[in-house]
This record gives structure tokens, sequence and C-alpha cells, in this order.
């Protein structure tokens, strides 16, 4: 078994952060207001970006800020006030995808690593040779690599160069996200952070004289979702991530909720643990990526070819649980105050997430709104609830409930 890799996982604003963090990971990406390609994504402020940074600090986890579109003349110029401010906040690593803004982040920042996004499709040795002779540290290599070519370029780079690849999350059906098909169906550019993903929409064909009458794309029932693609997951195969000399893990999913950032954190977290301690994945952890909202899972490129790549009967998520509730405190004894974040009723059966623990299954009893009357269901979202949890859970811990007919209405 090789090094024990680092967890990188998505921070898309403060509260998944504070989840990223608590529920294992070695290292979060974020973004600043400007610069990084989730532009929907609530981001940081000059003043959150310093607190995200001290909060990990504290606990022993590294920031990297994502400043990784491709930058217009224009932008590049505005950037160095980011850039300073990055470095006196004491971020560890950029996450560039662009040659000009690099060499400004190497004058204005020179303190801070620089690591090679995915978007510069770093898929030979040769390449991640010439960008370490131009500064970088690591660089996040294409997706559609797979393990031998992983390997060698492993084999073939100076070892203080790192390598960092995906592992979990959506997977784009353009090169390395280099796609201009939003900008030209939506007027949206997916290369600075504004992807509309017109490759999940459902498209039909429509005759030039037969105006308003659409003939579905398909072949052999096929289904007419012609370019949507599944979402990846490695988490049945970290012993050969490690194995190939990957140094980071990287968990997709900055427009993903706080939830997401915290189930699939904890598992691959449990995951990597285990392989390192020589032990099988426990199946508890596997089940976890399963109970977040997801697409069909696969394993991207890592075996070759995918030979299920596209999914064309629909663009749905798969969805089987609903976040319930968050614990906002909790004493020895279980007693929690808790938000509401979806509905739920006395007599349910929940799962308490808990950092570092494996969920555990209970019934809900007793409830209490914020001015201590008994209620039997959670109607108003946010609402304050207390109640008895069945064993003391820390702020950040997760209350879930199976979906059903009764919580989609």
């Amino acid at each position: 078994m090789g090094n024990k890799p680092e967890l990188l996982s998505p921070a898309g604003d403060p509260e998944r952060l504070q989840m990223a963090v608590r529920y294992g990971a070695d290292a979060v990406y974020l973004a600043g207001k400007s610069y990084g390609m989730r532009a929907k994504c609530g981001n940081f402020s000059d003043e959150e970006l310093r607190e995200a940074v001290r909060f990990c600090h504290s606990r022993g986890v590294k920031v990297y800020v994502t400043a990784n579109i491709l930058a217009r003349t224009g932008e590049i110029r505005q950037m160095p006030p980011f850039l300073e401010l990055c470095q006196d906040a004491e971020v560890d690593a950029f996450i560039l995808g662009d040659l000009g803004v690099f060499k400004a982040a190497e004058r204005y920042a020179p303190k801070v690593e620089r690591h090679i996004s995915t978007q510069m499709g770093v898929v030979s040795a040769d390449t991640a040779r010439a960008w370490y002779d131009m500064g970088a540290a690591r660089v996040v290599l294409a997706r559609e690599l797979s393990f031998p070519e992983i390997r060698e370029i492993r084999e073939s780079i100076p070892k203080e160069l790192e390598i960092e690849a995906f592992v979990h999350g959506a997977m784009c059906v353009s090169f390395s996200g280099r796609c201009l098909l939003s900008n030209y169906l939506a007027g949206r550019d997916a290369n600075h952070g504004a992807c509309a993903q017109p490759c999940r929409w459902k498209y039909a064909l429509m005759e030039e004289k037969r105006p308003g009458e659409y003939f579905p794309i398909e072949e052999d029932d096929g289904g007419a979702y012609i370019m949507n693609s599944r979402d990846l997951c490695m988490i049945d195969h970290i012993p050969e991530l490690i194995e190939a000399g990957i140094d980071s893990f990287k968990i997709e999913g900055r427009a993903k909720s706080a939830y997401y950032a915290a189930c699939v954190t904890n598992a691959y977290r449990h995951g990597i643990d285990a392989a390192m301690s020589g032990e099988p994945l426990d199946p508890v952890w596997r089940a976890e990526v399963d109970k977040i909202s997801h697409r069909y899972y696969y394993t991207g490129f890592y075996f070759g070819q995918p030979q299920a790549g596209q999914f064309y009967d629909d663009a749905r998520y798969i969805r089987d649980w609903d976040v319930a509730a968050y614990v906002v405190s909790c004493d020895e004894a279980g007693n929690a105050v808790l938000t509401q974040r979806g509905r739920f009723w006395k007599g349910d059966t929940l799962e308490l997430l808990i950092p570092g623990r494996k969920p555990v299954a209970f019934t809900v009893g007793q409830m209490q709104n914020a001015e201590g009357e008994s209620i039997d269901y959670c109607p108003h979202p946010e609402m304050e609830i207390r109640m008895t949890l069945p064993v003391p859970a820390p702020e950040y811990s997760i209350l879930r409930r199976q979906a059903d007919e009764k919580t989609r209405k």
C-alpha cells in the first residue's frame, strides 16, 4: 500500500465547509465571489474566506482556492488584489486553469502553492513535468485517464509533484469540462462557472416544414438523453487508487448540498482509513453514497473506455433519502435542539448521522416546538424542534428520513 492520500472535499459555502471538515476532509476547495468555476454556489466573501482558513487551519485542514476560469484580459488585470488577499489569509494553494492566471499568482502570491486544474487537460507525464518546471506543486489529472496511464505518469514525473484525481461526483460529457454547448444554446459561459448543463436536456428533431412536430432522438428505444453522463463513484476501488500513486482524492460537488458534502466525505474518510489499515470496506460506508441524491454510478475511465458511461432514459437524480433536521445542540443525555430541514412525523424511523460514526436508526418519540408545546410533526421550514436522540450528537449531526410519498406531498 502506498502513502496515505489526502481526502479533498467541496465547500460551496460556509455551511458546506463546516460539514466537509467535521466529517473528515483533509483539505477543502472553495472559491471567492469571482474567478471560480461554480458561479451559482454561495461561495465566500473576503471575510468569509479569511474565517474559513482560520477554522480549517485550527483543525489541521488545508484550504485550496479555485481561480480556474478561462480568464480574459480584463479579468486577469483585476485579479491581483484577490490573489494578494488569499496569500495574506494564508490559503494553502490555488487551483488554476489558465496560464496567464498561473503567472499572475506567481507574481502576486508567491507564497501560495499552485495546482493545475483538471480544465487544463493534463494527460501525459511530459505535460505534468512542464507544469512542474514552471512552478506547479500539483496537477489535477484529466478525468479521462485509466489506471495504467496514471501509473505511467506517476512513475515518470518528479516525486515532489503531486497528483490529484477525481474519485466521486458528476462527470462532464466534454473532455475535461471544455464545453461550449452552454454558451451556444443558453448564452451561459461554462468556462466562467455558469454552465446550464444542456448535456442533461432531452433532445428531439423538428423537420423544417413541420414546425411544432417533434421526433424523438433515439436508437433501438435507447432514450433521448443522448449526452447525459452517469456519476463517478470509486469508493469500491480505493486500494487501486492508492496503489496508482494518487496523492489527493477529490470529491466533486461544490454546487451540491451540505448533506452531500457530509455524507460523501464521511464515507470516503472511512474507506481510506480502512484501506490504509489493510481492512475491507465496511458495507455501511458503501451504502452511504447511495443515500445522497445522485445519478446512476459508474467508474469513469479508470478501467478503460466506459461501456455504460451515458444514461439515456432520463436525467433525474436518484433520491431515496431526505434530510429531516440538523443538530444545533445536544447534551450528554441526548436532549437535543434541532433545526428542521424536511418534514417528518412522530413514529417515523430516522437515521442519525454523526461525524466519524456509523449511522444510528431510531424511532421519533416525543417532540416539542420552540415554545415547549408537544407536536406530532414538523410543518414549518427551519423550525426549532426539541427531542431526545438515542445517543449524544454534536452540532452539525444530521437526521435523515427514507423518502416516501408522504414526504413528497
